[in-house]
C-alpha cells in the first residue's frame, strides 16, 4: 500500500513540510479548549495501491482537522472524513489544485489509473 499525508494549515494552499504524524506526535490531547491559542490545519491523507516508493493506482482520500496550541504543546485531532462531500466541504479549491498538480506530476500513471470519482475529489467547487 502507498500513502502520503499533506499539512496544510486551513487556509494556505501549500502544504508545510512536516507530515501529521511529525507535528502531533508529541502533543498532549487538549481535554478542553478553554485559555488555548489553536492554529487550525487540515491533514490530507492520499492512499493508493502499489510500493512505499511508487503507487500504481490511487483509491482513497481521507480529510481530517487538526489544531494545534505550539506554546502549550497539546493538539485537537478530528476524526477521518472519508465522504466526498465532507472532503469538497473541508479542502479549498487552491488545495485541490495543488493537490492534483502534486499526485499528477509525481504519479501521473497512478492518477490516469485512477478511478473517476477519485479525481472527481480534486475539481474546484
Amino acid at each position: 500500500m502507498w500513502k502520503k499525508n499533506f499539512l496544510f494549515r486551513a487556509t494556505e494552499s501549500t502544504p508545510l513540510t512536516e507530515s501529521e504524524n511529525e507535528l502531533f506526535h508529541d502533543t498532549e490531547p487538549a481535554l478542553d479548549s478553554a485559555g488555548l491559542v489553536l492554529d487550525k490545519f487540515l491533514s490530507v491523507w492520499v492512499q493508493g495501491e502499489g510500493t512505499e516508493e511508487k503507487p500504481s493506482t490511487f483509491t482513497n482520500l481521507y480529510v481530517r482537522t487538526a489544531m494545534l496550541d505550539v506554546r502549550k504543546h497539546v493538539s485537537l485531532l478530528q476524526p477521518l472524513q472519508g465522504r466526498s462531500h465532507q472532503i469538497k466541504q473541508l479542502l479549498t479549491n487552491e488545495q485541490k489544485q495543488f493537490l492534483r498538480q502534486w499526485l499528477q506530476v509525481h504519479a501521473l500513471h497512478a492518477w490516469e489509473s485512477s478511478e473517476d470519482h477519485f479525481r472527481d475529489l480534486f475539481e474546484p467547487e
